[in-house]
């Protein structure tokens, strides 16, 4: 077979061998054509992956960076995601509900190999992202309402910090019933850490319960053969307010003891005991777990309670044991899930 391709190439009979080089240069042209363009393809599609990851982390920055700072934030991720040329903020604005907007753009002069030949030198690519960040939840405010049952029992709303795994305590309700030898009213006691870490009353809360008189004492409420009145210290307390500015998750707990000693554990981000909280009067449905960031209401009041267990559930809000509410502030917030890609 060498012998034969040899002789074939050597020929001087024949003009097959300039038909053949002529004939393959257009199938060479059009194979270098298709190794620069599919080189081009990807190319550009890491060029997007890296500027929408990049144009993502940016809205992550402090509300205060200045534009030259997150330009200068943004071509550091654009490079470290592995994208190409050079990375542009086109605008970065922040509406006053604190609604944020990114654009910007990616260019890059990719050398060419086979398209050389024909002097295309370079390959100019281009892409474009945007993403709006969405105002999130910075501060809760929490106000005991009324507490009672039969055990005692503590609700503590613990928050995940952005890239951190552990949870710490934000803030805490422990409750602790009067001796009174059945179901009744006791003592509740709002708390938030202070500069030290340390959990320090806001709010105390205390409830006591007697004979029914005509009319009610001033304040006071019935339930059942009893008037209930409770006084809050310090007096016309607006309860405490948490920031959770810093917090990628937000979940709470409510531990209850009996009187045997058993804690029970309920939270709202565990679907097998979220249904024993109410929001606005109606219970979480069974196996869904609750998103505190989306249950306390921007620039509103919701009323929350927790049934503690001594009832079955599903259950009128009437039978709860805990009730608190709790007014949310939202406005711009580094939280990285509040963004997302419009482009």
């Amino acid at each position: 077979m060498r012998k034969r391709y040899l002789k074939f190439l050597t020929s001087e009979n024949a003009s097959l061998v300039p038909a053949f080089a002529l004939s393959a240069l257009p199938l060479f042209a059009v194979l270098g054509v298709s190794v620069d363009y599919t080189s081009s393809v990807n190319s550009k599609n890491e060029m997007q992956n890296a500027l929408d990851g990049a144009t993502l982390a940016i809205t992550t920055l402090p509300i205060d960076t200045s534009l030259a700072k997150r330009q200068e934030a943004l071509q550091a991720f654009y490079a470290a995601n592995r994208g190409t040329g050079t990375a542009t903020l086109s605008g970065y604005t922040v509406d006053t509900d604190g609604t944020a907007h990114a654009k910007s753009s990616a260019s890059y002069n990719m050398p060419t190999n086979f398209l050389r030949l024909a002097t295309i030198t370079n390959v100019s690519i281009s892409v474009t992202s945007a993403a709006t960040k969405t105002p999130a939840l910075v501060a809760a405010t929490f106000k005991v309402d009324k507490v009672s049952g039969w055990w005692a029992k503590t609700v503590t709303l613990y928050g995940v910090g952005f890239s951190q795994t552990a949870a710490k305590a934000l803030m805490q309700i422990t409750y602790q019933k009067y001796d009174n030898g059945g179901k009744g009213y006791g003592r509740a006691v709002l708390s938030t850490p202070d500069s030290n870490g340390r959990m320090t009353a806001r709010q105390t809360q205390t409830c006591t319960t007697s004979a029914l008189t005509n009319p009610l004492k001033a304040g006071a409420f019935k339930d059942g053969s009893v008037q209930v009145l409770c006084t809050s210290t310090p007096d016309g307390t607006t309860g405490a307010t948490v920031d959770v500015s810093t917090m990628e998750t937000l979940y709470l707990q409510m531990v209850v003891t009996k009187d045997n000693g058993a804690k029970v554990t309920l939270t709202s981000n565990d679907p097998a005991t979220s249904n024993r909280l109410y929001i606005n009067g109606i219970e979480v449905e069974t196996g869904k777990k609750v998103d505190i960031f989306r249950a306390v209401p921007c620039g509103n009041s919701s009323q929350q309670a927790w049934e503690d267990g001594g009832n079955a559930v599903p259950a009128p809000v009437a039978n709860a044991d805990f009730f608190y509410t709790v007014t949310g502030k939202c406005e711009y917030s580094q939280k990285p899930s509040t963004t997302a890609l419009t482009e």
